[in-house]
C-alpha cells in the first residue's frame, strides 16, 4: 500500500471541488452526523510534500471556479500516508501503518456543513477497501511469506469492526503461485474480487509465470465464503496493485479493465491486449461475445486506471508510452456499450499526475471529477463523458491534489 503521486503501477490520486473553504477544527464532535439534507460539501485532500506530513483535508461548497489553499487552512492529519473512502455519508481516512495496525479516522459533517471528527479506531494496514452494503470491506493481502489474506468488515455507520474472514491465497491460485487481490467490488448481493497471480517469492514478488489470464473470485456476503473463481484468457488480470479494475453499471452488468501489464523480473510479459471484458448481470462467467480491445482502438496504449462516470461511460488513465506500463499519463473516455474510445481534449499538455482511485462524478452524473497536477499548478477538472472535453475549475494552491470525495449535510 505504498503511496505514489506519479502514474505507475501503484498510481492513485483524484479530485473535484471549489471555492468558499473554511478552516476546519480537528475537535472531535460526536454528532451522530452524516445526516443528508440535500446540501453537498466536497472534501479535497492535498499533500504539501513535507516529510512526515499527511494530506490536509480541505472543504468546499463549489468546485467549478475559484482558488483554495492549504496555507493556514484545512485540517492537518496525523501520519504520513492516508487513504480514503466514503460510505454511509461518512468520510474514512485510513493510515498506512508500515505493516503495523494504523488509525482509521471517521469524519462527517455537522448541521452547519463543518467537517468534524467522529471517531478513531485501530485496524490492520490493508491493500483493499470497498463499500459493501452498509459496511466497508478491507483486506490485508500478503505479497510474500505467509499466504493468508485477512478480510475485515467495518460497520460504516458506527465505525466498528464487526467480523472477519480469511483466505489462503496459495489455495485460491491453484497454480504454484499466490493470488493477490487488486480490489473488491459489490456486484448484486456478492463481492467480486479480481486478483493477480504473483510469485510472492521474496525476490520477484509481483512477477508471475501466468501473465495472460484473468481471475475474479466470487464471495458471498456477509459470510465471505468463496463460491467460485471466474476465469478467462483473452487478456490479463483486472486492475493492478491497489487499483480497481471491476465496476458494476446501473443495469447490473460488471465490466473488467485490464492493462495487460503482467511482468516477470520487471520485464513486461503480457502477450494479450489491454482490454475490457464483461460479466452479465446474474451470471458468474465472462461474456464470450464481448471483448473491447482498448489497446487496438487507442493506437497501442495500455490502461493504467479507471473511474466510472455513468451510463457506460468510463474515464481511462492511459500509460503515455505505446505498449508500455510507463510514460506521462494520457486521459480518454471509453463507452463500453458502444465500444468507442475517445482521447480527452482541452486538458493541460503536461500532466504530473491525475487523481484516479477516489474520483467522483458531477451531481448530474454526466462528468468525471478529477484533480490534475501540472508543473504550472493544480486544478480540479470535469471531464464530460459524452464529449470527452475537459473543463478547468477550482485551483488548489500549497499542495498537490491527492483525493476528493463528497458528503451531504
Amino acid at each position: 500500500m505504498k503511496k505514489s503521486t506519479t502514474l505507475a503501477l501503484l498510481s492513485a490520486v483524484l479530485a473535484f471541488t471549489a471555492f468558499s473553504c473554511s478552516s476546519d477544527s480537528d475537535k472531535t464532535e460526536e454528532t451522530g452526523g452524516g445526516t443528508d439534507t440535500g446540501k453537498t460539501k466536497y472534501i479535497i485532500t492535498a499533500t504539501t510534500g513535507a516529510a512526515g506530513i499527511a494530506d490536509y483535508l480541505l472543504t468546499a461548497d463549489d468546485v467549478s471556479t475559484g482558488t483554495i489553499t492549504t496555507t493556514g487552512n484545512g485540517l492537518e492529519q496525523d501520519g504520513t500516508y492516508r487513504y480514503y473512502i466514503t460510505a454511509q455519508n461518512n468520510f474514512f481516512s485510513l493510515l498506512y501503518g508500515q505493516g503495523n495496525p494504523g488509525a482509521v479516522t471517521t469524519y462527517n459533517l455537522n448541521a452547519e456543513g463543518k467537517l468534524v471528527k467522529k471517531s478513531d479506531f485501530q485496524a490492520e494496514t490493508v491493500h483493499v477497501f470497498a463499500a459493501v452494503n452498509k459496511d466497508i470491506l478491507t483486506i490485508k493481502v500478503p505479497r510474500s511469506g505467509a499466504s493468508i489474506a485477512s478480510m475485515y468488515k467495518i460497520d460504516a455507520v458506527n465505525s466498528l469492526i464487526i467480523g472477519e474472514a480469511q483466505q489462503d491465497t496459495k489455495v485460491l491460485a491453484k497454480n504454484g503461485e499466490r493470488a493477490f487481490y487488486t480490489w473488491a467490488t459489490q456486484v448484486g448481493d456478492k463481492v467480486y474480487m479480481p486478483y493477480m497471480s504473483i510469485k510472492g517469492d521474496g525476490v520477484d514478488n509481483f512477477g508471475t509465470a501466468n501473465p495472460d489470464s484473468t481471475w475474479v473470485a466470487v464471495y458471498n456476503y456477509p459470510e465471505l465464503k468463496l463460491e467460485k473463481v471466474i476465469k478467462d484468457n483473452r487478456t490479463s488480470y483486472l486492475g493492478a496493485y491497489f487499483t480497481n479494475g471491476l465496476f458494476q453499471d446501473e443495469i447490473g452488468d460488471a465490466y473488467g479493465f485490464s492493462g495487460a501489464i503482467a511482468t516477470s523480473n520487471a520485464a513486461l510479459t503480457s502477450t494479450k491486449p489491454s482490454a475490457i471484458v464483461k460479466i452479465k448481470k446474474g451470471t458468474t462467467e465472462f461474456d464470450q461475445s464481448y471483448f473491447f480491445n482498448v489497446q487496438e482502438k487507442s493506437g497501442g496504449y495500455k490502461i493504467s486506471s479507471t473511474s466510472y462516470i455513468s451510463k457506460g461511460k468510463f474515464l481511462l488513465l492511459m500509460y503515455g508510452n505505446v505498449g508500455k506500463n510507463n510514460g506521462a499519463v494520457k486521459m480518454a473516455i471509453a463507452d463500453v456499450y458502444n465500444q468507442t474510445f475517445t482521447w480527452v481534449t482541452n486538458a493541460p499538455a503536461t500532466l504530473t499526475s491525475v487523481t484516479s482511485r477516489y474520483n467522483i462524478t458531477t451531481e448530474d452524473g454526466n462528468s468525471a471529477v478529477v484533480g490534475i497536477n501540472t508543473p504550472d499548478g493544480n486544478w480540479i477538472y470535469t471531464i464530460n463523458g459524452s464529449t470527452a472535453a475537459a473543463t478547468r475549475g477550482l485551483k488548489v494552491e500549497g499542495g498537490q491534489i491527492t483525493a476528493i470525495q463528497k458528503l451531504k449535510y
